[in-house]
């Protein structure tokens, strides 16, 4: 094994929303801080593919196999590289809304609160906001948060038909805002992530060391248990040993508790920090379906994401209940998380021939429906023989349900409209779910929480059990979003930057 000589003040173990941004936000500090990353950097051709090649080539998906619920395994679509999965995102980035962080009400049961109020996170997502460079339009969307200040940065422009299908979505008493939307403007890299906007501030700073290829093993922690006192990496077919005063843990939230289980020792058998037996388990992942509309006029198939709508967020005229969210897709041959869950058409994508692929794409308009689910103590990440292990079974499946088939019949209605252009009918809107692979908007593995039985960390991030071990990433969400929640986690991770400040100085 190699030992690294030097001692940082923080370890960060991933690059992704988390990571990335708490490296930017130390370094700035002055700290001295190691970003391990388990890959490198990710070409420009392959995070701005756009074509028939996302139908084609797994790009996204890294060699290896993750075991499912049948046992099965399969290629995760999860990207391990400098900005980890927000460098095929879509760049949306929403705000939670208020009621969400008390415990939304859902059909089943209502979900838990979060033990912070969105006047807690509030300046954090402006913070988040600024950082990433969020476009967008406040006032449009009647579920906003109250109060917030304006976007820094006007919309990015939409696709002319886009913004008339807004229009005759709105003639149908439906009220369609421009998604906020991370955007840099430079014409090499136009869409933001956090290898923008996170590792690449960090690296300017000598006393910040980015290594990539460095696949993070086990923590190795203290005779007592009670602190990490090494960081395991195989780089390039060799163990090395790293040490820092705080170790940050943002690896995802598949890979968070696979590297915790893999860390245990005689003063933590489960696992590290796992003494409440919560590491791995109540996975999240919020539940998408993806449905086709048929154009009138051809598109190119390659532009990003428009609008949302949440007329139906907190249910509709026959349910009290929320249903979820929908978003305007981006062009078939442009969304990877389309590509990933193309509706109805799996195989059929597969064998079509390329001129068949940008035909179908060219009439095409993609919508995402979108609806939380309930923490599960069974839907869990395990290890199996040192892989990965996920059960899951969606729950909350009635409301998603009821989402797509509202959404649907509004399709229909606007369709039927004789003042419609762009879009006409046809005798079904093709759907698909997002498979178990695309696991990108997978969070609640290692919740906070204040009680020390029934989470992993604090409202800090700090664990329970682990002095110096800090968790950022999605899996401390103890409840899933209604939508996205990239800018949740960002936001989040700058919050937990100040309190890991307080022990740094």
């Amino acid at each position: 094994m190699i030992i690294d000589d030097r001692h940082y003040d923080v370890i960060i173990i991933g690059s992704g929303a988390a990571g990335g941004t708490i490296a930017a936000a130390l370094s700035e500090a002055g700290h001295a801080v190691l970003l391990l990353e388990r890959g490198g950097s990710m070409p420009l051709a392959d995070q701005n593919l756009a074509g028939v090649e996302l139908f084609r080539k797994d790009r996204y998906h890294p060699n290896e196999r993750w075991f499912g619920t049948d046992g099965d395994p399969f290629a995760p679509q999860t990207i391990y590289a400098f900005g980890g999965n927000t460098k095929i995102w879509g760049g949306v980035l929403e705000r939670m809304r208020e009621r969400e962080f008390a415990g939304l009400p859902l059909q089943e049961r209502q979900a838990p609160a979060w033990g912070l109020s969105y006047a807690d996170m509030e300046p954090w997502y402006a913070e988040a906001e600024r950082l990433y460079r969020v476009h967008g339009q406040r006032g449009s969307d009647p579920t906003e948060p109250q109060g917030t200040a304006p976007f820094g940065f006007a919309p990015k422009p939409v696709e002319p038909f886009l913004s008339a299908l807004a229009d005759d979505l709105q003639r149908h008493g439906v009220h369609p805002y421009r998604l906020p939307l991370s955007w840099s403007e430079s014409s090499r890299d136009p869409s933001g992530d956090a290898e923008l906007f996170g590792v690449e501030p960090a690296r300017q700073r000598v006393e910040v060391v980015v290594r990539g290829g460095a696949a993070v093993q086990r923590l190795h922690v203290n005779p007592s248990g009670s602190e990490v006192r090494g960081v395991e990496a195989l780089i390039d077919g060799q163990s090395w040993l790293f040490s820092g005063h705080q170790v940050v843990l943002a690896a995802g939230a598949i890979n968070t508790p696979a590297i915790l289980l893999r860390s245990g020792s005689d003063h933590h058998p489960r696992g590290l920090a796992n003494g409440s037996d919560q590491v791995g388990r109540n996975l999240m992942k919020l539940q998408l379906t993806s449905i086709l509309q048929l154009a009138s006029e051809p598109n190119d198939g390659r532009y990003g994401r428009g609008f949302g709508v949440n007329d139906y967020l907190w249910g509709d005229q026959n349910v009290s209940f929320p249903l979820g969210s929908i978003q305007s897709g981006g062009g078939v041959l442009q969304d990877a998380l389309f590509a990933e869950s193309p509706p109805v058409l799996s195989l059929v994508t597969k064998l079509l021939p390329d001129f068949g692929l940008e035909q179908l794409a060219s009439r095409s308009i993609t919508w995402w429906a979108m609806s939380p689910v309930l923490p599960d103590p069974h839907n869990r990440v395990s290890l199996r023989n040192d892989h990965i292990q996920v059960n899951y079974r969606v729950n909350n499946f009635e409301a998603h349900d009821r989402l797509v088939y509202r959404w649907i019949d509004t399709l229909k209605a606007v369709e039927a409209d004789p003042l419609t252009r762009v879009v006409r009918g046809a005798p079904t809107h093709p759907r698909g779910e997002a498979p178990l692979s695309a696991i990108g908007y997978a969070c609640g593995t290692c919740r906070m929480g204040e009680n020390p039985a029934s989470s992993v960390a604090n409202l800090q991030g700090r664990t329970h059990e682990v002095a110096n071990l800090t968790i950022a990433d999605a899996s401390l969400l103890p409840a899933c979003p209604a939508m996205g929640f990239g800018l949740t986690v960002i936001a989040n991770a700058l919050r937990i930057v100040e309190g890991l400040s307080s022990v740094l100085r």
